[in-house]
């Protein structure tokens, strides 16, 4: 399978950015491997991404040391949707075969959580008490997506899909207390491809848009206390997440969405922001930059 790679004189730069720091730091960048969507381990040491199919390992303190991949047994390659699961050991990984999977953080073998049910199934929660997950349901990549949860079993479970109204649906997240689950979505949208930033409580009910924009935000991320977010804007008029875009992550403060803390414009788009990236102490998050040299 052929996965996103470098163009020449592209890089990944992973940085990390937080309500402190006006400008990103730059804790490691790489021109060898395209790497994407930084979760951020529990016990603050470690960022795992993805890149090329597989999962890889970075140390925080000493990222120097570099990629470490980390071996799985019987796991399809991987997209870019990958979450933590709350015991800090384990991980939930999304395959390009459509299914989602667990894995210790350590490798080996993986558990497949999803029923074979002709859909494609794209992770991005997990809830608080680790017993269901969240992801979007496509019948097909024509279909808009839907908001989908079941239990974290083998196999599946019995799947509630909440209605969300119209327009595609992506990045749904429980927040840390589980009250609601943060996501984007198209419909309140003012043209095709609107994605805005929204929540609905968990089990249902009314769908609340969180900030108006003129730009298409996706992938709203809650830091561990809750007191803020982190999101990508794309510019106005995108269809989708595509990459290789000017793009802006913003910080927000969670009691005012509409005014944001930072902002840190980047070439990248997909693979930056894709998956909550939060430290544990809520004081950073890791996202991803691919810029090209001139």
């Amino acid at each position: 399978m052929t996965f996103r790679a470098l163009t020449p004189g592209q890089r990944s730069s992973v940085l990390l950015g937080g309500p402190h720091d006006d400008a990103p730091a730059l804790l490691f960048e790489t021109d060898e491997l395209l790497v994407e969507a930084p979760n951020w381990s529990l016990d603050g040491r470690t960022l795992y991404l993805n890149g090329n199919g597989r999962l890889w390992a970075l140390t925080v303190d000493d990222p120097a040391v570099g990629l470490t991949p980390i071996d799985f047994h019987g796991l399809p390659e991987l997209n870019n949707d990958h979450v933590l699961d709350p015991d800090g050991e384990h991980i939930l990984l999304s395959a390009m075969d459509g299914h989602i999977y667990r894995g210790a953080l350590t490798g080996g073998p993986v558990t497949k959580l999803t029923a074979d049910d002709d859909r494609w199934h794209f992770l991005h929660g997990v809830s608080p008490d680790g017993t269901r997950i969240a992801y979007v349901e496509l019948e097909g990549f024509e279909h808009p997506g839907r908001l989908a949860i079941a239990p974290a079993v083998e196999g599946g479970g019995p799947v509630t899909v909440l209605d969300t109204g119209d327009g595609h649906l992506d990045g749904p997240e429980w927040s840390p207390d589980g009250r609601w689950l943060l996501c984007n979505t198209e419909h309140f949208g003012t043209a095709p491809g609107h994605a805005q930033l929204a929540r609905i409580p968990d089990g249902g009910g009314e769908l609340e848009q969180l900030v108006v924009s003129d730009t298409v935000d996706w992938f709203p991320h809650l830091s561990p206390d809750a007191r803020l977010a982190s999101y990508i804007a794309f510019p106005a008029g995108t269809i989708g997440h595509p990459a290789d875009l000017d793009v802006e992550v913003r910080l927000v403060s969670t009691d005012d969405w509409a005014t944001p803390l930072r902002r840190y414009p980047l070439f990248g788009g997909q693979g930056t922001l894709n998956v909550n990236s939060w430290a544990p102490d809520s004081s950073r998050f890791a996202f991803v930059a691919y810029p090209i040299d001139d």
